[in-house]
């Protein structure tokens, strides 16, 4: 069973072509096929296929034991698996550990150790909720740009979106725009990765 890291995160990627990526603390997770070969393609997620099966049971075992992961892999596909974004989405560890405690039967001599998991798990959810985000900041960070950048998109003086930081809040009219933009950014990746897609195909 691997070390756990109540900061890492597991993440999932789904490519344009449908390939399928799933990682846990940066490295990609095992499929764990040795001892639980349920789907010979791999990973998948939105559904209650094998491949969900196959992801459920990678990430409860990753976090406790082959014992539980068995157990419980049909109730975590449903519960949480089934729901997981089609495109791109991101779990933690802590959510996955909570999961554990509030649903499963722990075999006892796993007990305490799980609970001190969930515990630190717990604590480093508390931290993060006392440290209220500042919603400015944040989209800055999203988008990889500074204040006065995003002023400049959103054509308004850099002392408004200043304004919006120190009170943590956006005016309706400034959310719809900055929603606006990143959604174009997305569609401009798409449309990006699509003609490289092209530009590869033609070259071959």
């Amino acid at each position: 069973m691997a070390i756990v890291m109540n900061n890492h995160v597991f993440k999932g990627h789904r490519t344009l072509l449908g390939n399928k990526f799933v990682t846990y603390g940066e490295l990609e997770l095992p499929t764990r096929a040795d001892i639980y070969p349920t789907s010979k393609s791999g990973f998948d997620w939105r559904n209650s296929s094998r491949g969900a099966h196959q992801l459920a049971f990678s990430m409860l075992f990753q976090l406790s034991s082959q014992e539980l992961a068995e157990k419980y892999v049909e109730q975590f596909t449903h519960d949480v698996v089934r729901g997981l974004h089609a495109r791109d989405w991101v779990l933690s560890a802590s959510d996955v550990l909570e999961w554990i405690e509030s649903n499963c039967e722990l075999p006892k001599p796993q007990e305490q150790e799980t609970k001190v998991k969930v515990k630190a798990a717990n604590n480093t959810v508390k931290k993060r909720k006392k440290q209220k985000a500042n919603i400015v900041k944040d989209i800055c960070k999203e988008l990889n740009i500074t204040q006065k950048q995003l002023a400049e998109i959103l054509e308004v003086p850099e002392g408004t979106v200043s304004s919006w930081a120190v009170k943590n809040e956006i005016p309706r009219l400034g959310k719809k725009a900055i929603e606006f933009y990143m959604k174009s950014q997305k569609n401009q990746k798409i449309v990006d990765s699509y003609r490289s897609f092209i530009e590869l195909l033609q070259a071959s």
